[in-house]
């Protein structure tokens, strides 16, 4: 059976960018901006908090995962911060460690930290399908999978960026799995853990050729369309349709990137009934012909 939720991550095609062991003491805060690159975190020991953007204020205690599929605005401090205004600058001790905070004080936090880019081409729309904040208490697993991620990024062995790759998708994939079941926004994760709606999902994967409709979805989401479109909708915040012509698309792009599929087999495998049809909407989606797209990714590539 085809997993959304897996095929989703492994198009992302997440590659690790860095991943480090911060101890804290005393009061101290960082303040980051970046360009909605994944950031991670796991709480070893003690606690500390981290602020969101200007809405999500979330509590770390020892064993908390944190994830933000698309960072940009946020601040992470001991639980009670400096005065506003006082930032920290990290102090290296050498091997992927670093200290913030009081030189003199005890150390009363460990976390593991990690960045890492998104290498697909789809990465804002597949993201958009995914929480905002994914944030998992005491589940030892991601702490092991994060240890594992700081090891191998810290050698230098055979097939280091393969395993880096791997890693990082069993990471997510579990972070969102745990995050599922107390989840309240909408988006991929909890529309698969709506019985009615994984079942619609999990059709759209398994068959984007197939002409679906809205009375065949509804159908076999066993409730009436405008029923099924409302609940769609609520629980994974875009249209069904809208949906359906994303993943597709998304397909598109990548059959098309990796070159040796005719466009008309590409538009028949993305359930479009002609090469011109299929042209016409991907244009539309994506601002550039099928053709054009292929010969850029071949030239960047």
């Amino acid at each position: 059976m085809i997993d959304p939720l897996a095929e989703v991550v492994t198009l992302l095609q997440p590659s690790a960018r860095f991943s480090k062991l911060i101890v804290g003491a005393g009061a101290w805060r960082i303040t980051r901006s970046d360009a909605g690159q994944p950031y991670y975190c796991v709480v070893l020991d003690g606690s500390c908090r981290i602020v969101v953007g200007e809405r999500d204020v979330v509590e770390l205690q020892p064993g908390d995962f944190i994830m933000i599929p698309a960072a940009h605005d946020y601040v992470v401090s001991s639980r009670e911060p400096p005065p506003e205004g006082v930032e920290t600058s990290p102090v290296m001790l050498g091997e992927g460690r670093f200290r913030v905070g009081s030189e003199s004080d005890p150390v009363d936090v460990r976390m593991l930290i990690g960045h890492c880019h998104f290498a697909s081409p789809d990465a804002n729309l597949l993201v958009s399908l995914l929480p905002r904040l994914v944030h998992v208490r005491h589940e030892h697993r991601l702490a092991a999978l994060m240890k594992l991620i700081n090891e191998e990024s810290r050698a230098q062995r055979p097939a280091r960026d393969i395993v880096l790759s791997r890693l990082l998708e069993v990471l997510f994939i579990e972070a969102l799995r745990f995050h599922a079941e107390s989840d309240p926004s909408p988006g991929l994760v909890r529309g698969l853990a709506d019985a009615r709606m994984a079942g619609v999902i999990r059709a759209m994967h398994e068959r984007p050729e197939w002409p679906w409709t809205m009375a065949e979805l509804a159908d076999r989401a066993a409730l009436s369309r405008s029923a099924f479109f409302g609940r769609f909708k609520r629980t994974v915040g875009v249209a069904p349709m809208a949906y359906l012509l994303a993943w597709r698309m998304a397909l598109a792009k990548r059959m098309l990137r990796q070159g040796g599929d005719r466009i008309a087999d590409i538009a028949e495998r993305t359930g479009y009934r002609s090469a011109s049809a299929f042209s016409v909407a991907f244009t539309r989606c994506v601002g550039q012909s099928p053709a054009q797209y292929a010969r850029n990714a071949d030239s960047s590539g």
